[in-house]
């Protein structure tokens, strides 16, 4: 992917991240994440454009933070990482007087079930290359942003508030100067907040405001109410507000969004949620006063809680759009609606040029779309790193995949590394493997190609040979519109499948009970009470007092999470949704509920962790904030949940307000720790007594999932998708203690692969292919450092500095040789106070690169054996070996390792040759160009003008004459031959010999032409 759409990949701001972070140089500081991607876009629930700027959109991610295009959405650039504390966005705004001048207001709209918290509102005064923190960090969610026409200092806030519970800081936000302070001007009591506002375009004074009661609960939504919720106007600027109500519901109402355009500001429009036969589309034409209801087409109201919005064209006061499931157009004002093709379903809103209406960005659950045709066509959705995960599961293959629901779209797949060179690029490996948006999706342990899915409650089984999934649900029950108390078996739309780690075979699956199958889904076994803390009043038809919404999401008391020992067979801890933790010593025999006394009821049991070291020792991680609780609760045990300590006091490393999604114990290493929040990882090296940060150069936004797998951290994000950090060897060498000296760390078995790797800024960024070296340096070092690599013959194969080199350094006409010593260092080592990495490409030294050569060759791949590093800082050798392996794949194939031995012994051969012959003609061309001077000034004599005819005929055939399509010469052809020695993992065929041998003979017939006339070199 162009860089440009790419992750400004820096370490997150103390002020981002919501903590100082210690200022000591951690030995592990030199470890990086990568975003493997997708690149197919997740939810965007607000956009916004520029008119002075053509080509330049905006748009919010529900978890991915802000993103900006200058180019109509060909390429897409975060623009918020390292300022903004949460990635949650609900309103994006552009001063319409300078559009250097954004605001943007936190925490979507659009209130879900995993909506995240918004923290406030931010402003840019460079068109988003900067942004301060301007307040309201309490407000929860934003509804809008507006800011006055001339004056870009007065700005307006609708904050509807907490979603998960009543709040004093609900209402409406006036700043007059900039946002350096704020003044609540309208609140109606702690249970209503702003869903939406809107000034007149020719009057700002004038403002209509839609006041909505709404809250969530982990088994319903609540949407509406009979209290003082409805349309409020003011037409002072804000300070005196108004309830109008003439020809508006007056009982039950809800959710309230509004339009107004500017060819008409008489006209007021309003997509009102409310009882049936009473919500829809009303009409103003007296600026609020008075009301009309003109639409009561049940589809434009689908899901108001999540969607309500309603857009006008700026030059056409009767050309209408409706955000919902379906995309909706009106051209008389409301009478008639027409669905319109847009690139994915559930839509949340349009920016329109008001300049030009065919010109427009449009916002859905699969990312921001650009239109300047009215929306004939759009611009692509597969340039947006902002998928949503659910969880993340990788298999067994090499290289691994990772898995989950992507949600929004569908289940996805993506490599951890290229498997092959893919004409489609990286978006060309994504693949979707059954269930569906909620997953998970589980490969099948020692068998890829199957994959376990789910979606929404529905077990299928997919092939990815076949690309079929079959169907085996338990129960086989359509739970959609149910009471959940109703139900035989309540599956959330999340429901877990685990694979036993004993028994491939062994796949478990989740409602109230946990069931288990041994027939891939044939046939299904209940292995356990309800293990679920099921109350009679959070049994309900989720979503009221207006609103029906059944769709899974909110059933409440299932088990959400399900994980048995590695190291004990029948040994399964499970958590449920609505707070106990349960577990079975004897494969669901018997079954304890072992719920920690102090952990207060009805929170999310999201992640349970049974240690891969000791197996009385487990640990889970549950969040509460959807009960209005934003403690962080992650706890171990260490006796098979007889007592369980709390690892999360809000004082000893994760803060307060971080509710906690995830935990992990390292498999590697007892008591490393990995812990994912909504806002950030973290790490413990003391079995969770202390944690801290360990986020690096992730965005902030909410870990979903954490494996640990062949080495790499593997993380799923709810914003921004896939991560992987690789190689975390360093952390059990060193863990956090800061060495007093230079440490080389021994590194991890490296196998050595061909594939195409990709910049650091992309997406995927797929790392380059070789060794990690990872060493610590004390601070202020002395002098430079070198890295030297043996192979096992003891053999200087590469050698590595941070001393600075001279690029136009050239070697004594003598001494043309040194160049084909590899121990002559190549100037590629950082230096930097505490931790580095360093990664050796596996490569020997590549042939001596002649002036009239271009890009230096790359060397020939070693082959596999022990590797002897040697760091010599501060005057001491530091000495580590290193295991290469071939790539599993290769020996599959019948490649072996003295294939490969063969394959490199050969290349140097000809590597060297290379360099011999480019010496030579280098030597050719200083000479000829000498004798050249004296030839133009009438100075040479016979014996000068000969050599120089005999040191032509030499070059002409050892250096191809310019000129398209030329004859290749000598060099040309040992070129040639060079890269088909080395392109792929083989034995050489015998031609690679036998041509070999043949230019080998010529070149030693015009070397001893050449030296003749110009004398020996050396051949190294």
């Amino acid at each position: 992917m162009k860089s440009i759409l790419l992750l400004t990949l820096i370490t997150i701001s103390l002020y981002a991240f919501g903590q100082e972070e210690d200022s000591t140089l951690y030995p592990y500081d030199a470890l990086k994440y990568r975003n493997v991607g997708p690149t197919r876009g997740g939810r965007v629930t607000t956009v916004a454009g520029s008119e002075n700027d053509p080509g330049v959109f905006y748009m919010g991610a529900t978890g991915g933070g802000v993103w900006k295009t200058t180019n109509y959405g060909q390429e897409w650039e975060n623009i918020s990482d390292g300022y903004f504390s949460t990635p949650s966005i609900g309103a994006i705004r552009v001063a319409p007087s300078n559009s250097d001048i954004i605001f943007v207001g936190t925490g979507s709209d659009g209130i879900r079930s995993n909506v995240i918290t918004g923290k406030g509102v931010y402003k840019s005064t460079d068109a988003g290359k900067t942004w301060e923190f301007m307040g309201l960090k309490n407000v929860g969610q934003i509804g809008a942003v507006k800011i006055h026409p001339q004056n870009p200092d007065t700005v307006f806030v609708a904050a509807i508030g907490n979603a998960f519970g009543p709040g004093k800081d609900r209402g409406i936000y006036r700043t007059y100067n900039g946002g350096e302070n704020w003044e609540k001007v309208l609140f109606i009591s702690d249970s209503i907040g702003a869903s939406d506002l809107e000034m007149a375009p020719d009057d700002p004074n004038i403002i209509y405001a839609g006041m909505w009661q709404a809250e969530r609960k982990p088994w319903t939504i609540i949407s509406g109410g009979m209290k003082k919720g409805g349309v409020y106007k003011s037409s002072d600027g804000g300070s005196h507000w108004e309830k109008i109500t003439d020809g508006l519901p007056s009982g039950l109402i809800g959710k309230i969004d509004f339009a107004v355009s500017a060819s008409n500001p008489d006209r007021v429009w309003a997509l009102i949620e409310a009882p049936d036969g009473q919500g829809g589309v009303f009409r103003s034409d007296d600026r609020g006063e008075s009301s009309e209801l003109v639409n009561t087409k049940k589809e434009l109201l689908d899901r108001p809680f999540y969607y309500c919005n309603i857009d006008a064209n700026p030059q056409n006061a009767d050309n209408l759009y409706v955000s919902a499931t379906q995309f909706w157009k009106s051209t008389d004002g409301g009478i008639l609606w027409n669905k319109n093709d847009v690139p994915h379903g559930d839509n949340h809103g349009i920016w329109m040029n008001p300049t030009d209406s065919l010109e427009f960005v449009q916002a859905n659950d699969g990312g921001a779309n650009i239109t300047r045709d009215g929306g004939e066509t759009w611009s692509t959705q597969k340039n947006q790193s902002t998928a949503e995960l659910y969880q993340v599961n990788v298999d067994d293959q090499f290289p691994y995949w990772l898995y989950a629901g992507q949600q929004d779209n569908s289940t996805i797949a993506v490599p951890s590394l290229p498997p092959y060179n893919s004409p489609g690029g990286p978006t060309a490996f994504w693949m979707s493997v059954g269930g569906c948006e909620t997953g998970p999706a589980v490969p099948k342990p020692g068998n890829p190609d199957i994959v376990y899915s789910n979606c929404k409650g529905r077990f299928g089984v997919y092939n990815k040979k076949t690309g079929q999934e079959l169907q085996y649900y338990v129960g086989a029950s359509n739970m959609y519109g149910h009471n959940p108390k109703d139900l035989k078996f309540r599956f959330q739309r999340v429901s877990p499948i685990h694979v036993s780690p004993h028994n491939p075979n062994v796949v478990y699956h989740a409602s109230q009970y946990l069931h288990k199958t041994i027939d891939d889904g044939k046939t299904w076994e209940i292995i356990s009470p309800d293990l679920t803390a099921f109350t009679n009043e959070t049994q309900v038809i989720s979503g009221s007092p207006i609103t029906r919404d059944i769709t899974g999401e909110e059933f409440y008391s299932t088990i959400y999470s399900v994980n048995e020992s590695t190291i004990a067979d029948g040994l399964i801890w499970v958590g449920a949704n609505d707070g106990p933790v349960s577990v079975t010593r004897d494969g669901g025999e018997s079954w304890q509920t072992v719920t920690p006394a102090s952990l207060p009821p009805g929170g999310r049991v999201n992640c349970v962790e049974p240690s891969p070291h000791n197996e009385a020792k487990a640990y889970f991680a549950a969040y509460r904030y959807i009960l209005n609780d934003w403690h962080p609760y992650i706890y171990k045990t260490t006796n098979y949940g007889s007592t369980w300590t709390l690892l999360t006091t809000g004082d000893n490393g994760i803060p307060e307000d971080y509710p906690t999604r995830v935990i992990r114990e390292d498999p590697e290493k007892e008591g490393i720790l990995y812990a994912g929040t909504d806002f950030g990882m973290f790490i413990s090296f003391d079995d969770g007594e202390t944690w801290k940060p360990f986020q690096g150069n992730l965005p902030v936004t909410p870990i979903t999932d954490i494996k640990i797998h062949k080495g790499d951290l593997v993380l799923s994000t709810m914003g921004r998708g896939f991560w992987i950090m690789d190689d975390i060897n360093i952390l059990y060498q060193t863990g956090d203690k800061t060495p007093q000296n230079v440490t080389l760390v021994k590194p991890s078995k490296t196998y050595r692969m061909r594939y195409r790797s990709t910049g650091k800024e992309s997406i995927p960024y797929y790392k380059p292919n070789g060794v990690n070296i990872d060493f610590y340096l004390p601070k202020d070092t002395p002098g430079d450092i070198l890295i030297n690599i043996y192979n096992q013959e003891n053999t200087l194969v590469r050698a590595f500095t941070s001393k600075k080199i001279d690029k136009e350094e050239k070697p004594a006409k003598e001494d043309m040789g040194l160049n084909l010593d590899p121990g002559k260092p190549e100037a590629k080592l950082t230096k930097t106070d505490g931790a580095n990495r360093f990664t050796w490409d596996l490569k020997h030294t590549g042939p001596y690169k002649s002036k009239e050569e271009g890009r230096p060759m790359s060397g020939p791949m070693v082959s596999s054996g022990k590797y002897r590093i040697e760091l010599n800082a501060n005057g001491l050798n530091h000495v580590e070996t290193v295991d290469v392996v071939t790539d599993p794949r290769v020996t599959a194939s019948g490649i072996s390792d003295n294939d490969i031995k063969t394959q490199e012994s050969l290349a140097l051969s000809v590597r060297d040759l290379i360099s011999e012959a480019r010496i030579v003609a280098d030597q050719i061309d200083a000479k000829r160009a000498a004798n050249k001077t004296k030839i133009d000034a009438g100075k040479a004599g016979k014996k000068v003008i000969a050599e120089d005819k005999a040191l032509s005929n030499l070059q002409v055939q050892l250096v191809t004459e310019k000129g398209r399509y030329m004859t290749p010469m000598l060099i040309d052809q040992l070129s040639y031959l060079y890269f088909m020695i080395i392109r792929a993992d083989q034995m050489p065929g015998q031609d690679a010999f036998d041509r070999y041998n043949e230019l080998s003979g010529k070149f030693e017939g015009l070397k001893i032409d050449n030296e003749k006339l110009l004398g020996k070199i050396s051949r190294k």
